[in-house]
This record gives structure tokens, sequence and C-alpha cells, in this order.
């Protein structure tokens, strides 16, 4: 896989992007990955094409350890990254042979290794209560142990950049017994996320000059620079730049893996990953927010699901001419792709471009477009929003053109509603059970249902699917499959007759093929669901009328 500098040269395999997730990244609050996960986030990094994989810290945590021998049983089967393990440098007053946590990097079957080591004479003679010169001897020592055995290593040089600024000699001491004991890299590591770019990349660029060694870079994020630290360190010189998955860590997190590579790829023209890599950038960082039971950051660069959303008229207006008027780079080059946002700041430009993302053609329909745009603007200064609501705002723009075009097909409701009711029963056990009854129209006969339910709207739900599915067979196939309320104050309250707060609902359905979502917005909240799960229905029933899918939408 051949790899560039910023400037274009080729490098072969000398660039290395570093992945550490399992260690580093598992450290962030609200993470802990089973082996079965840790395995899987692994085969995820190595099919993104990731240099290395930090797979952990063997020895020290039974899970590591465990995650090792399995990769070592054949559970892992790379086809890109180097696994590698993560330990500290012997102990003061032994030897690397003899520790047995250097000893447990070994039984890992690693093939490379990642040895932290204090860089700050401070935390030297502090933390690890010893002199400099020992400091430097058990690097020396470990590093040359582990690369006498076979291994590849790499010295994260903990602190660096606070301990070069206290006292540089010390500091430097440090990189110079790893690298004469054998290490491929030296890492400087901003362990306490103080730094910022410029002086960041000045201090990587002198570190390089005085001593000729390889370097890497680790940064921390909490300045909320560490993906622009690590881009400038590679910038002046780094050839190693260690990251985590949506910048997963402790504290305010590491280095984003998916903005830095979009950043190196894209804007510095490196050739970081393998071909067809950049791509799945969206793809892996989501499925990795799966497996780390964390919602993805929506505003994620590159990869998040609004990094290339537009609400302004005027934005959209230009992206009608030329998308890259308004987005820096095509979307598709990330695997992610551009949405355009209907909101009260939407123009005519922005809801034709929705309704082509939609399957709806606006171009030649200018008397529906003014209308639709009127109304959305007038249902949003109540409370509406369709930003979420993809598949309401269909049936609103269908809607419209059929009001100004007879000939159009009307999208409406499969039933009539004749009244509906809910109660709640509060038991003396403390149980509280819902319960739901409907009077409907459907198919030209009247029919009433009552169901139960663990609240009014799952009660309701279920009571009009008990009216319809005898008439309406594909309503069963119909899911709730999630259920959104806000209450809303202020501005909109004083709109809907007057009410101190109204509710606004999302509807998140599917039917095992699409999933699409409506919204329902009143001063009463079992209304609001009642609009939401309304407009869920004449949806599926205009696709089922249609017998086609639902065009763009996206849930």
């Amino acid at each position: 896989m051949t790899r560039t500098t910023p400037a274009g040269t080729p490098l072969g395999d000398s660039f290395h992007v570093y992945d550490t997730t399992l260690r580093d990244g598992a450290q962030r609050e609200g993470i802990s990955y089973s082996v079965a996960d840790k395995l899987a986030v692994a085969r995820l990094l190595d099919g993104l094409g990731v240099g290395f994989v930090e797979g952990g810290w063997p020895g020290a945590m039974p899970k590591d350890t465990e995650f090792f021998a399995r990769a070592a049983a054949g559970e892992l089967a790379l086809r890109h990254a180097v696994l590698v393990a993560f330990g500290s440098t012997r102990r003061a007053g032994t030897t690397a042979e003899r520790d047995p946590q250097v000893r447990a990097l070994l039984d890992s079957q690693a093939p490379a290794v990642t040895l932290v080591a204090k860089s700050d004479r401070r935390h030297i003679e502090r933390a690890l209560r010893t002199d400099v010169a020992e400091a430097a001897e058990m690097v020396r020592d470990t590093v040359a142990f582990l690369v006498r055995e076979g291994r590849r290593v790499f010295l994260d040089a903990e602190h660096f950049f606070d301990g070069y600024a206290f006292d540089p000699d010390t500091s430097l001491r440090v990189l110079t017994a790893g690298v004469e004991a054998g290490a491929d890299v030296v890492v400087l590591c901003d362990t306490n996320g103080g730094q910022l770019p410029l002086g960041l990349a000045d201090t990587v660029g002198e570190v390089i000059a005085r001593t000729g060694f390889r370097v890497g870079i680790h940064c921390q994020d909490d300045t909320g620079c560490a993906v622009a630290n690590s881009v400038a360190a590679v910038q002046a010189g780094a050839t190693h730049v260690q990251c985590t998955a949506n910048g997963y860590g402790e504290r305010a997190g590491n280095a984003d893996l998916f903005p830095v590579l979009g950043n190196l790829a894209v804007k510095l023209g490196m050739d970081v990953l393998p071909e067809g890599g950049l791509a799945e950038l969206t793809r892996v960082s989501h499925a990795l927010a799966e497996l780390a039971n964390i919602a993805p950051d929506t505003h994620q660069a590159y990869v998040g699901s609004s990094a290339f959303a537009h609400k302004a008229g005027l934005h959209a207006s230009a992206i009608k001419v030329d998308p890259l008027l308004y987005n820096h780079i095509d979307p598709e080059r990330v695997g992610n792709d551009m949405r355009v946002l209907v909101t009260e700041m939407a123009g005519r430009a922005s809801l034709e471009l929705k309704g082509h993302e939609l399957g709806i053609d606006l171009a030649d329909r200018p008397e529906a477009v003014d209308s639709a745009l009127r109304k959305v603007k007038d249902l949003e200064a109540r409370g509406w929003s369709f930003e979420a609501a993809d598949a309401s705002l269909e049936l609103l723009l269908r809607g419209e053109i059929a009001r100004t075009d007879p000939d159009a097909p009307v999208a409406g409701l499969p039933f009539e509603l004749e009244s509906y009711r809910v109660i709640l029963d509060h038991h003396a056990d403390g149980g509280v059970v819902s319960e739901a009854t409907v009077k409907v129209r459907v198919a030209g006969r009247r029919v009433i249902a009552t169901a139960e339910g663990t609240g009014p709207v799952h009660a309701l739900d279920a009571a009009l699917r008990e009216a319809l599915v005898p008439h309406l067979p594909w309503v069963e196939g119909v899911e709730l499959v999630d259920y959104k309320v806000r209450i809303l104050t202020g501005g909109a309250r004083a709109t809907v007759g007057g009410t101190d707060a109204v509710t606004r609902v999302l509807v998140q359905s599917s039917d095992r093929e699409l999933e699409w979502t409506t919204v329902g917005v009143h001063g009463n909240i079992v209304e609001a669901s009642w609009l939401a799960l309304c407009d869920a229905l004449v949806h599926k029933a205009m696709r089922v009328r249609s017998g086609v899918g639902a065009g763009g939408l996206r849930g």
C-alpha cells in the first residue's frame, strides 16, 4: 500500500495510521467493551484499512488478556492492520526479562508492542520516584529486550510536550534511550491535552530537527484541538498518528480518527487508507458507535448525519446551482450524503431540492411550491418541525400538489375518525394501565375497537390497529420503533389555542423494508401523538397504493 507525505512524495508503508480505541478510547466514561465487542471493533478498523490496532493492556486487564488469547487462537484474522499490545516499561530495580508485565506483552503474541514511558522529569521524580538515569535505563532495557524477542516497538513518551517545555534535555534523553535500543517510532504524547496547534507543531519540528528521530503524535482533546494538533504534527513531520474512533477517550476524549483521516486524505492528499477505505468512513464510524452503545454525534465532521445538512434558503439556492458551493467536499467521498432541511428558514430552492430527494418533481409546479412554503413557515411558527420528519413533509408536499392539480393523486387517511377516548387506571397496588377506544369508518363500515397499553399512546396505537387490521391487512406490518416527545414553550405556545405549552411528537415507523418519521403538534400530548400516528399510516397507505418505495426518504 503506497502512502504519501503532504508534499506527495511516495513513502511506501512508512506513514502509520494507529488506532487506540480498544485501550485509550475504552477509558471514556460509559464505555465497557466485552471481549466479543473488542474483536468486532478490531475487525471494523482492519476492514477500514487502519495500519495498527492497539488491542489493550495484556496482563493488566483480564479482558485484554483474553482478547489477545482469542486473537492468537485465530478469532481475529487481520488483512490490513498489525495488532499491537500496550504496556509500560519495566519497573525500577529489576530487569525487563524478570518483569511479569513485560513478560505478559510477549505472551500476548502481538507482533508489535507500544510501551509508555514518562518523559517529564517532574513525573519521573514524583510519580515514579526515581531519577532520570534510571528512567532512561528502564526504557532502554525494555525496548531492547522486546526487540531481541522479535517485536516491533513503539515508544509513547507520556507528558512529552509539558515535559519538553519544563526540561527538554530530560525528555530528549528518554526518546534517545528508546531509539538507540531499537524503537521504531517515538510518539510525542500530549497527555494532558493542553497544547494548541502552532506551538505543538513548532515543538514537533524542533524535536525532529534536533534528533532526526522518526516521530509520532498522540493528542488528547482537552482544548478541543486534538484533531487540529494531530494534523499540524503531521505537517511538521510526524509520520505516525494515533487516534481513537469518534474521539472516544477519558475526559474530553482523544483525536477523532475519522476527521483526522478525512483531513489527511482529502485536504493534504495523503494516501492513508487502502483503495475504497475513505468511502467507508461514515459507515464504520456509525458501526463503532453502535458497538460502544453511544449515539453517533450528528455534527461530527465528515461522518455526522448533519455534516452536509443545509438549512438556510440561501444555501439551498446555491446548492441547486452547484452542491460544492456550500460543501467543502463531495460527501460521497467519505460515504456520507447531503441533506436539505426544510424549516421556517427554507426558500423555494430548499423545497425543490427536498422534493427531489423525496422523489417528487416540483420543478414545474410553482404554485404548489409557493403554497407549501407558506404552509411550512406557518406550521413551523406554531411548533411543528419537519427537519426530522421527512414522511410528514412528503405528505404536505403531495397534498399541496393535489390541491393545485386536480389530476394528481391524493394522499389521505385510509379511514375516517369518528372519535377516540383514552383513560388511565391507577390501581391500589401501584399498577397503571391505559385503555383506549377508537371509533372509525373503514371500507364503508363503522368499527369500534378497544385495547390496553402501557401508556396512553401505546393503548391508542393498539386500539387503532385492532380496528384497521381486518380491513387493511398491511397495517399489521407497520411497527412503531421510536417515539420522542418535546414540550415547547415561548413563542409557539401563544399561537396554539392559548395553552401554556404545546407538545411536539415524533414517531418513527417501520415496515421491515423502510423506516419513516412523522410529526404531530398539539396542546394535548395524546392528540399530538394521534396526528403523528395518522401521518405514519397515510404514508404507508400511499406506498401501498403506488406499489413503490418512498424515494429518498430516510427515517
